[in-house]
Parts: structure tokens; C-alpha cells; sequence
């Protein structure tokens, strides 16, 4: 049975830093695996995706220098780095895994999901 269960969410001042993680379970051969988000009322959105071998960095532009995806192949999970969060990264942050090469920032692509971890950032 594939997993994908996240952690690390939770309520945060603005400027501060938040690390999620997401462990894979089931899953055989991981391509690559990435991070989504979605904010009430809006579409989910790309946030980041690792290659999972010698593969590929990918971040949406926007939050270049503030997120950074990491791996641990060994444990298979992925982790994300937040830091200096705005109100505006308020949203359920998604893990997805997938099994083939693509576009990493496509989400229909992604063949595995976890059930989301609740990030809110206010004061």
C-alpha cells in the first residue's frame, strides 16, 4: 500500500520558518518528489520538486531564496525548508511522488499524494 504521509505543519509568526517532511512507504521507484499548496479559494499551486536520483531542482519563481526542497533517499522522504513565511504562504501543503520522467511542476503527472499538513502563518 503506497503512503505518503506529511508532517511538520502547524501555525507560525510571519518571518518565521517552518521544515515539513514527507515520508514515502509502498512506493518502488520514486522518479521524483515534489511539494504543492493550496489556499482557500485557489487552485493548487506548484511549490517545489526533487529528482530523486542525480535528477532535477524545481521551484516555482516566486519562491525562490525563501523554500528549499531536500531528500533522503535512504529514508525516502522529502523534506521542505519555509523560511521567512508571509500570510500569503497560508495553505494545506501537499507531498506527491511519481514513478516517470516529465515536467515536474505538472501536477496531473503525479501518480502518488498525501493528505496534506496545514501551514498558517499570523500573528
Amino acid at each position: 500500500q503506497v503512503q505518503l504521509v506529511e508532517s511538520g505543519g502547524g501555525l507560525v509568526q510571519p518571518g518565521g520558518s517552518l521544515r515539513l517532511s514527507c515520508a514515502a512507504s509502498g512506493i518502488f521507484n520514486i522518479y521524483a518528489m515534489g511539494w504543492y499548496r493550496q489556499a482557500p479559494g485557489n487552485e493548487r499551486e506548484f511549490v517545489a520538486a526533487t529528482g530523486w536520483g542525480a535528477g532535477p531542482t524545481s521551484y516555482t519563481d516566486s519562491l525562490k531564496g525563501r523554500f528549499t526542497i531536500s531528500r533522503d533517499n535512504a529514508k525516502n522522504t522529502v523534506y521542505l525548508q519555509m523560511n521567512s513565511l508571509k500570510p500569503e504562504d497560508t495553505a494545506v501543503y501537499y507531498c506527491a511522488a511519481r514513478a516517470y520522467t516529465g515536467n515536474l511542476a505538472r501536477a496531473y503527472e503525479y501518480d502518488y499524494w498525501g493528505q496534506g499538513t496545514q501551514v498558517t502563518v499570523s500573528s
